[in-house]
C-alpha cells in the first residue's frame, strides 16, 4: 500500500468531482458521470427509421426466394426444348441441396451473431452496434451480388445474417424504450407489420430485377437502399438503452480500471490524497475482459431460463413458429395437391401478405385498448391462437377450395396477431439491461426448434403417410399446443419489470437512465 500525495499539476484525477461536493445519494464519482442528452431522433422518427431498415432486411429475404433472383438449373423438357439455366442456381450450376445450404448459411449467422451483439450492448452503445451490423450487412449484401462461385456467396449470406443480428436483437428495445406508454404494443405491432410486408415486396422486387436486369442488380440495389442507415448509426449522437449503462460513462471507467498505475479505489479521498493498490495479477487484461463478459452473459442466461414467465412465453412461441414454417415452405405444395389450385404460390402468398398486415396491427391495438399488461399479453395469445387452430385445422378439413380460403385466411389473421403480444411479454418480463439478450435467446429458438426443424420433418411424416391432408393436419394440431402453453402463462406470477433497474450498479452509475432519453420531446409536446 503507498501513499502518494497529490500532484501539484492539473491531473487525470482533476476529471473527478469532489465526493464532498455530490448530492448525499450520489458520494461515488461513478455516479457523477451523467448521460448523453438525446440526439436529433423522434419517437417517430426512430419508429420510421427502424421499421424502414426491417422492411429492406426481409426484402432481402423475399429477393433470394424469388425465381428471378434465386433462378433455376437450365433442363430440356421431352419434347426436346431445352431451357435456359437463370439466376444464381444457373449461373453457379447448383443442385437444390447448395441451393438450401445459402437459407441455412444465412441462418448460422444470424443465429451465432445475435446473442453475441446482445451481450455487447452491456459495454458498447447498442445504437453503435446496429451501425455496425448495418455496415457488415451492406458489404455482405453487395458481396452477395460480386460474388463468383458457390462459397463466396454462401460466405456473404452468412455476413448478412450477421449484420442482421445486431438489428434485431436491440431494435425492438429502442422502441420499447421511446414508445408512448399507452401505444407500446402498437407500435411494436408497425415494426413486426414489416416482416410480411417485406418478404412479399421482395418476391416481386427480385422477379422484376432479376428478370429484366440480372440477379446481382438485385443485391447490389439492396446495398445502396440499407447504405445511408448504416452511416447514420456512426453519424449522429447515439441513443441509449434504458438499464445499460452511457458509452461514455462505461469507457471512462474503462480507462481508470485498466490502468496500469491505478484502480478503481485511486480515486482522491476527501483528504486530497491517493490511494495506490495495484499489482500485475490486478490489472485488467484483455484475457480478463474478455472472461469477465462471459462471465455476465452466462449469469443473464441463467436469469432468462430461471424466469418461468420467459420460458413459458417462449416455448409457446416455438411450438408458434413450428407451424409457420411449415406453412411457409410446404403451404403450396399442399395446397396444389389438396386443392388442385392453378396458382398456390399466389394463392398462399396473398392470403400471408393480407393476413400477415391486418393482423399483426391488430393484435397490437386490441393489447393497447385492453391494457398492455403482460397477463393480458398471455390471454390474448392463448385465445387468438386457439380460434386461429380451430379455423385452420378445419380449412385444411373442408373439401371445397372456396371454403379452405375463407377459413384458411380467418386463421391466420388470428395467428399474426400474437406478434406484438409475444414480443411485448419478452421485452416486458425481463429488467431492461436483459431485453436485447431476451430477444436474442428467443430469435435462437424459435428458429432452432421451430421453422428449422419442422420443414424436413413435413417432409418425413409426407413420406410415411402419402396424404398431404392428413400431414397438414397433423402439424396444425400443434397450434393447439401452442395455445396450452401460452394459457399457463396467463397463472403465473407476472410482473412487468419494466421500471426495474437492470443491476446496482447501473443505476448507481446513471440515474438520469431510468427515463427515456427521448422524454425531453414528450414534454414539448405537451
Amino acid at each position: 500500500m503507498i501513499m502518494a500525495q497529490p500532484p501539484q499539476s492539473p491531473s487525470k484525477f482533476a476529471q473527478f468531482p469532489n465526493p464532498n461536493s455530490l448530492p448525499p445519494m450520489t458520494k461515488n464519482p461513478k455516479a457523477a458521470i451523467s448521460a448523453p442528452k438525446p440526439s436529433w431522433f423522434s419517437p417517430e422518427r426512430l419508429l420510421l427509421i427502424l421499421c424502414l431498415v426491417n422492411l429492406i432486411n426481409y426484402i432481402d429475404r423475399g429477393a433470394i426466394a424469388s425465381n428471378g433472383v434465386n433462378g433455376s438449373i437450365g433442363i430440356c423438357d421431352e419434347s426436346g426444348i431445352c431451357h435456359p439455366s437463370t439466376g444464381i442456381q444457373g449461373d453457379f450450376k447448383l443442385n437444390n441441396f447448395q441451393d438450401g445450404v445459402l437459407s441455412s448459411a444465412f441462418m448460422v449467422g444470424l443465429l451465432v451473431a445475435s446473442p453475441i451483439f446482445a451481450s455487447l450492448a452491456k459495454s458498447h452503445n447498442p445504437f453503435r452496434l446496429i451501425g455496425v451490423g448495418l455496415s457488415i450487412w451492406t458489404f455482405a449484401t453487395a458481396g452477395c451480388g460480386s460474388s463468383f462461385n458457390f462459397w463466396s456467396i454462401a460466405i456473404c449470406r452468412m455476413l448478412v445474417g450477421v449484420g442482421e443480428a445486431s438489428f434485431i436483437s436491440l431494435a425492438a428495445p429502442f422502441i420499447d424504450d421511446h414508445a408512448p406508454a399507452d401505444q407500446k404494443s402498437a407500435w411494436l405491432a408497425m415494426f413486426y407489420m414489416c416482416i410480411p410486408t417485406g418478404v412479399a415486396i421482395g418476391y416481386v422486387y427480385g422477379g422484376f430485377v432479376g428478370e429484366s436486369i440480372n440477379w446481382r442488380c438485385a443485391f447490389w440495389g439492396e446495398a445502396l437502399l440499407m447504405l445511408p442507415f448504416a452511416v447514420l448509426g456512426f453519424a449522429v449522437k447515439p441513443l441509449q438503452l434504458k438499464g445499460l449503462p452511457p458509452t461514455e460513462s462505461t469507457e471512462l471507467l474503462e480507462s481508470i480500471e485498466t490502468s496500469p498505475l491505478i484502480e478503481e479505489s485511486e480515486i482522491p479521498n476527501i483528504n486530497g490524497h491517493v490511494t495506490v493498490d495495484c499489482n500485475e495479477t490486478s490489472c485488467s487484461c484483455p484475457t480478463t475482459k474478455f472472461l469477465d463478459q462471459v462471465s455476465s452473459f452466462s449469469k443473464d442466461l441463467k436469469v432468462l431460463l430461471l424466469d418461468k414467465v420467459y420460458i413459458v412465453n417462449v416455448l409457446g412461441y416455438v411450438s408458434y413458429n413450428f407451424v409457420i414454417g411449415t406453412y411457409s415452405y410446404w403451404g403450396p405444395k399442399a395446397g396444389y395437391n389438396i386443392y388442385h389450385m392453378s396458382n398456390p404460390d399466389l394463392m398462399f402468398g396473398g392470403i400471408t401478405i393480407l393476413c400477415g398486415i391486418l393482423g399483426t396491427l391488430t393484435g397490437g391495438l386490441v393489447l393497447d385498448a385492453v391494457g398492455a399488461t403482460i397477463h393480458n399479453a398471455f390471454k390474448l395469445l392463448a385465445g387468438a391462437t386457439m380460434l386461429g387452430a380451430i379455423f385452420c385445422f378445419s380449412a385444411f378439413c373442408a373439401k371445397s377450395l372456396h371454403i379452405f380460403v375463407v377459413f384458411f385466411s380467418l386463421g391466420e389473421l388470428l395467428l399474426f396477431s400474437t406478434q406484438a403480444p409475444v414480443n411485448y411479454v419478452s421485452l416486458h418480463c425481463v429488467k431492461p439491461g436483459l431485453r436485447p439478450l431476451s430477444m436474442a435467446i428467443s430469435t435462437l429458438s424459435i428458429h432452432i426448434f421451430g421453422d428449422v426443424p419442422s420443414s424436413p420433418l413435413v417432409g418425413i411424416v409426407q413420406d410415411y403417410v402419402h396424404n398431404w391432408r392428413e400431414t397438414t393436419l397433423i402439424f396444425t394440431s400443434v397450434y393447439f399446443a401452442a395455445s396450452g402453453i401460452w394459457f399457463i402463462g396467463i397463472f403465473l406470477n407476472s410482473v412487468d419489470k419494466f421500471e426495474e433497474d437492470d443491476e446496482e450498479e447501473v443505476s448507481t452509475l446513471v440515474q438520469a437512465n431510468k427515463e427515456p432519453l427521448l422524454e425531453e420531446h414528450h414534454l414539448r409536446k405537451d
